[in-house]
């Protein structure tokens, strides 16, 4: 093929896979994954493959435009970029000159690229940024922090080396990050044996060694009785718990775990209690080189957080936090005696102000991070613990992936100010006062991204053709406004001024990325020795039972409970990915829309047939009053008292052309799911709802 090959990085989904593009006469012919990258081997995914679409695609936003009617009219008006950029600044310093930096709330889905724009967030003095996290992997986060000291991304998953992987509430093969994949692929390859945990027969459970369909919502009785057999039968790392695990935590875990047998988590699950032992004994057999995974998107259940809690424990106690196969230490430049990327976060310091969602003040057990966007909707509707005035959402879309956008609209309509950076359009930026349309990925550069790991790696986003519409790429949105802010720190005039500040002192220049589009740090991976190691808790350990958790009464070692009964004609909601949409982001792309026009419901085959419901029949879908209707999709594979559906569907906006009217939104089977969380990791319980179930 002819033409030239331009190196980037994906942005359909949050993996940001490496990509190489095919260019010809200003046009992408062909795209696929960076054939130099580990991992990648040159795959791509339906939606990586799509960025395509979304070049083409001339629903999206293709101008700035600011709103002339009331929120949500639709009544735009054009306007040029330096008015845009003008408005936008003027209103953001009137927010900050009126009600002080901390009126100001930024948004996104964070990600390697975030460092800029946190940086002027953190520049104009506002504590408030904040990523999706509580609607996704909120309670992971949290339970690495109540553990180790420090969050879920310090641990690494050594798949390739792994001798037994557990997959609970984690379904990659469909969620698909292409390096996660391939690397858990060649892991079986090489004898790794599968275990998989779900209430429905997933693709990754196609890929399973052992599949368990558990009952929905008693993963942690299982869980506890994992760790019940591993210290009755003395299947634990011994060695490990010695070195770093306090004595009387592990003499109070094996007092907790006492009561949860695996009968008794048979009676709960449903899976046999032979299948929980035998699944234990492959465990121990097969440690340290065992990977439990504590859970992708975990804002499922009020007990999340003790559940990924739980996973991480049965890692420790089998001797896989930092081992190889197991969860390694993950290596930063600094580990190799080199220097990362400059930071422009780090040119400005922390706002001593509170952050108005109670992260580090009134819920001090969490500490910084993404935040808790749901707890900052809270604020903006009540004005507690301060005003918040101006509002910043960048690339995602909260009223598609929260709950109760109906109350969402209104906390909006008390905001001065709100501004959408987005390539495509969303329920949000529909409401905004400005949109600021955002180049698709192959149309824009982005700063240099740091991926640390095993091998930590320089990551460049080069722009692959120019826009076809009049939109800018995000640093040059964000310099853009922090020229007209007076943030000279962060005023730049070209991206190559922006990749060359970052690379000062790294070693490595613009020409190091030519050859790959990014610069590995070291030929092979590092390894991180345990043996000097000293976690970043008060005790310097493992925290099976955390000060900070028991000061707020929140108890670390929590008692199973178990779920209500559920009515006949109602099931259990379940909720998840699939691997042709990004939640709400693709619907309305050209390629995926045609893949998957419509999302399903999931329900058991017998019992739909009881009910006189027929596979592609159109059924309604309750709870608590609100709902709407979807066909109904019969399956052997899934648990009786569950149903499931692929979430972000039902959109409502005319501009949508392909995506409106198709589907049902998961979030209209949720009242009151903004009050509905894991007040221990601070995840929402998108899971905790009961639907009924009737044939039209």
């Amino acid at each position: 093929m002819s033409g030239m090959v331009v190196y980037s990085v994906c942005a359909m989904c949050g993996a940001r896979c490496p990509i190489q593009v095919q260019v010809e006469g200003g046009e992408c012919k062909f795209i696929q994954g960076n054939l130099h990258a580990s991992g990648i081997k040159g795959a791509l995914c339906a939606r990586g493959v799509s960025g395509l679409s979304l070049v083409e695609d001339r629903d999206r936003p293709q101008f700035p435009m600011l709103r002339q009617g009331g929120r949500g009219e639709g009544k735009w008006k054009r306007i040029s970029w330096d008015e845009a950029l003008d408005l936008a600044a003027s209103k953001l310093e009137a927010a900050r000159i009126q009600h002080g930096g901390k009126s100001i709330l930024w948004s996104d889905c964070g990600g390697p690229h975030a460092d800029l724009r946190h940086a002027l967030c953190r520049a104009l003095g506002s504590p408030n940024y904040t990523a999706a996290e509580s609607a996704c992997a909120a309670n992971v986060h949290h339970a690495a922090l109540s553990l180790f000291g420090f969050d879920r991304d310090r641990l690494v998953y050594d798949y390739r080396r792994a001798k037994a992987v557990v997959l609970q509430t984690f379904n990659p093969f469909e969620a698909i990050d292409v390096k996660e994949v391939n690397e858990l692929l060649d892991g079986i390859q090489s004898g790794a044996r599968l275990t998989v945990i779900d209430v429905r027969a997933s693709v990754t459970a196609g890929k399973a060694d052992r599949f368990l369909m558990i009952r929905p919502g008693t993963d942690y009785a299982l869980n506890l009785a994992v760790i019940n057999l591993l210290l009755t039968r003395e299947l634990y790392d011994a060695k490990f718990a010695a070195a770093w695990i306090k004595p009387e935590d592990l003499e109070a875990l094996k007092a907790f775990a006492a009561p949860y047998t695996p009968e008794y988590a048979q009676a709960e699950t449903g899976i046999k209690a032979e299948e929980i032992i035998a699944l234990a004994e492959e465990l121990a057999k097969a440690a340290p080189a065992v990977i439990w995974h504590p859970g992708g998107n975990a804002s499922r259940y009020n007990d999340s957080f003790h559940l990924a809690r739980s996973a991480y424990i049965i890692n420790a106690l089998l001797g896989s936090i930092g081992s190889k196969g197991g969860l390694p230490l993950l290596v930063r430049p600094r580990h190799l005696g080199r220097q990362g990327l400059k930071r422009f976060l780090d040119l400005f310091p922390q706002p001593e102000e509170k952050r108005a969602d109670g992260v580090g003040s009134t819920l001090p057990q969490f500490a910084g991070g993404p935040g808790l966007l749901h707890l900052a909707f809270k604020a903006m509707a009540s004005g507690n613990p301060y005003p918040l005035k101006a509002y910043v959402v960048y690339n995602h879309d909260p009223l598609k992936s929260y709950p109760e956008p109906d109350k969402l609209k209104k906390a909006l309509e008390k905001m001065d100010f709100l501004l959408c950076v987005t390539p495509t359009w969303t329920e949000i930026a529909w409401q905004a006062d400005l949109v600021l349309p955002l180049s698709p990925h192959l149309e824009r550069e982005s700063a240099l991204a740091q991926r640390n790991g095993l091998k930590p790696t320089f990551q460049m986003r080069a722009r692959c053709v120019d826009p076809r519409f009049d939109t800018k790429p995000d640093w040059e949105i964000f310099t853009g406004l922090a020229s007209r802010l007076g943030v000279s720190e962060l005023t730049f005039d070209s991206i190559k001024d922006i990749w060359a500040w970052q690379l000062q002192g790294t070693g490595y220049s613009l020409a190091d990325f030519e050859e790959k589009g990014f610069v590995e740090l070291v030929d092979k991976p590092v390894f991180r020795s345990m043996e000097v190691y000293k976690f970043p808790t008060a005790s310097e350990k493992i925290e099976l039972v955390n000060p900070k958790w028991e000061a707020q009464g929140l108890v670390s070692l929590a008692p199973y409970v178990q779920k209500a009964p559920v009515p006949k004609g109602s099931f259990r909601l379940t909720l998840g990915r699939c691997p042709v949409h990004t939640v709400s982001y693709t619907q309305n792309n050209r390629l995926l829309n045609e893949m998957m026009p419509d999302n399903e419901l999931w329900m058991n085959y017998d019992i739909g047939r009881r009910m006189g419901i027929h596979d592609g029949a159109e059924v309604e879908v309750k709870s608590n009053g609100h709902g709407g209707r979807v066909k109904a999709r019969l399956s052997e594979f899934i648990h009786p008292e569950a149903v499931f559906m692929v979430r972000g569907f039902g959109h409502d906006l005319d501009v949508e052309t392909r995506a409106r009217g198709r589907g049902l939104a998961e979030t209209q089977l949720m009242p009151g799911g903004l009050d509905k969380f894991d007040k221990a990791g601070g995840g929402l319980a998108l899971q905790e709802y009961v639907v009924r179930v009737m044939r039209l």
